[in-house]
């Protein structure tokens, strides 16, 4: 047989778990891996020697905001150049189609804190209109969600109210639509507009229909309403009650999880969560305000700022919760405090840091976004960190943001920080486990059956990596640096990475479930 490509004397790690690595040749034809063993008599059209280097699946982002990005943005490029080869849609419940033209203008002004400022068409009628406008013009593959988001927004608008009979009907006709086009299941973000206004019979209802198609439920849990622990408590009810399995956004293992993860074990229930490993989060500042005073659409919550006793109350509240002045600004609509923490900020205006936050929004009309480190002190992060990376339970996902000025480390870093700091530097888990982690694990869990493995039949998407290497160099300070480490990548035969240079091809496309 004569082969495309064979990769030619590399250290396989087939993205199982189950097997050690092993000394292999492996053979491409078209868009499949169709040989893995001795080739050394077979011809190609392309012999890519490897010397001590791994040859791995492609690896699969299952939370990133990259939709808008991966069309021709700024970072078109930051998921691929760390060996990622599929990502998801709809994080958090997020997107804009089969919303008509107000209230997809309404989502994106929204969602634009992790878009940045090239805004979309917005003119997608339904489901397939928007997954259609993927295929050739992407470095890599995208699986669709059903964005929870967008159903309801549809159906009920920005109201702040339990869904009657019929509108819970309505969401569910959306549901469907979202996964005869080939969703693999149904994210949400349950801290988001309109999302937060759902109670648990509507997402019962809604998982019951994901859950008759085989898919899955992924969400940020309802951190702000609920406290981290009853949001943990409320994904498992959710699962006894409709029987699908559930996975939880950006998560760490500590003294609060770990014991949500031992019920689920004892009790049966099929979970999972994902983590990006950095000890802090980014997202927009009005998260930070009373839930009451998030309703609405984002119009309607700007006016509802500039009220003094909404002002007086929101200050309080903010005052309360633990703000620290670290957080760090990397998106403002006009492009100024970009990089500056929020106490330097708010000192060159000479306010508090919770005048000066609550300010901004009103000033940036509602478009900011700002990196939060964790509470807790460094040490206890480093601990919490390591624990998070071996848990069984756990695989990885980098939460990118994308497109704004100063971004998250993790949308450069997340993939191959795995790599370098806790494989190669902390030993905190082996190479094949993180592998797993990131392309095996997550292949298996939301259904995406010809990826995730080095196996004759599958999709040929590939990653040549140095172990030695591989390394994130986003920081802090900087991160928009291109990770390195990362040789080759493959994306359904085609080498949109070779000898560690980007090659300009496109040959993502939609993976069904």
């Amino acid at each position: 047989m004569e082969f495309d490509f064979i990769f030619q004397g590399g250290t396989v790690v087939d993205g199982t778990k189950k097997c050690e690595p092993f000394v292999a040749d492996v053979g491409i034809k078209e868009d499949k891996i169709t040989a893995v063993g001795d080739l050394s008599g077979a011809k190609a059209e392309n012999t890519i020697k490897l010397r001590k280097q791994i040859l791995s699946p492609g690896f699969i982002d299952i939370h990133v905001h990259s939709e808008i990005s991966i069309l021709n943005g700024r970072d078109q490029l930051a998921g691929v150049s760390q060996g990622i080869t599929t990502q998801f849609l709809a994080p958090d419940g997020f997107g804009w189609a089969c919303l008509g033209p107000q209230k997809a203008r309404e989502m994106w002004h929204y969602t634009q804190f992790c878009y940045g400022e090239t805004a979309p068409s917005l003119d997608w009628e339904t489901a397939q209109d928007y997954i259609d406008m993927f295929p050739g013009k992407i470095p890599l593959n995208v699986c669709s969600q059903v964005p929870h988001c967008v159903v309801r927004l549809a159906v009920m608008g920005w109201e702040g109210r339990v869904a009657t009979d019929q509108e819970l009907e309505d969401m569910k006709r959306y549901t469907i639509e979202w996964m005869e086009a080939g969703a693999i299941g149904i994210c949400l973000g349950l801290d988001y507009q309109p999302s937060a206004n759902a109670d648990l019979n509507e997402l019962v209802e809604l998982c019951k229909v994901v859950s008759g198609y085989g898919g899955i439920y992924a969400a940020h849990v309802r951190y702000s309403i609920l406290g981290r622990k009853k949001a943990w408590e409320e994904t498992l009810e959710l699962s006894r009650r409709s029987g699908i399995p559930v996975h939880i956004s950006h998560e760490r293992v500590d003294d609060i999880s770990i014991d949500v993860l031992n019920q689920a074990e004892r009790d049966g229930i099929d979970l999972t969560f994902e983590s990006y490993l950095y000890p802090a989060g980014m997202t927009h500042f009005t998260m930070q305000l009373p839930m009451k005073i998030q309703v609405g659409a984002p119009q309607e919550v700007l006016a509802k700022l500039r009220h003094q006793s909404i002002r007086s109350k929101s200050l309080a509240h903010l005052r309360k919760n633990g703000m620290t002045g670290h957080e760090v600004i990397g998106y403002t609509k006009s492009g100024r405090y970009i990089g500056m923490t929020l106490v330097s900020a708010a000192k060159s205006v000479r306010k508090t840091i919770e005048e000066f936050a609550y300010d901004l929004i009103i000033e940036e009309d509602g478009v900011e976004t700002l990196i939060f480190p964790w509470l807790t002190p460094h040490q206890e992060n480093e601990v919490i960190l390591n624990q998070t990376a071996a848990h069984p339970k756990m695989m990885i996902a980098s939460d990118g943001i994308y497109e704004v000025p100063h971004p998250h480390p993790r949308g450069y870093g997340c993939f191959a920080q795995v790599l370098r700091k806790f494989v190669r530097e902390r030993k905190i888990i082996p190479l094949e486990e993180a592998i797993w982690k990131m392309s095996g694990f997550p292949a298996e869990r939301f259904g995406l059956k010809d990826r995730g493995q080095i196996a004759e039949g599958f999709g040929a998407d590939l990653v040549v990596l140095d172990p030695e290497t591989v390394a994130d160099l986003a920081t802090w300070a900087d991160p928009i640096q291109t990770a390195i480490g990362i040789d080759y990548v493959m994306v359904n035969g085609e080498l949109v990475i070779s000898e560690g240079e980007t090659t300009g091809k496109l040959p993502g496309r939609v993976l069904r479930r």
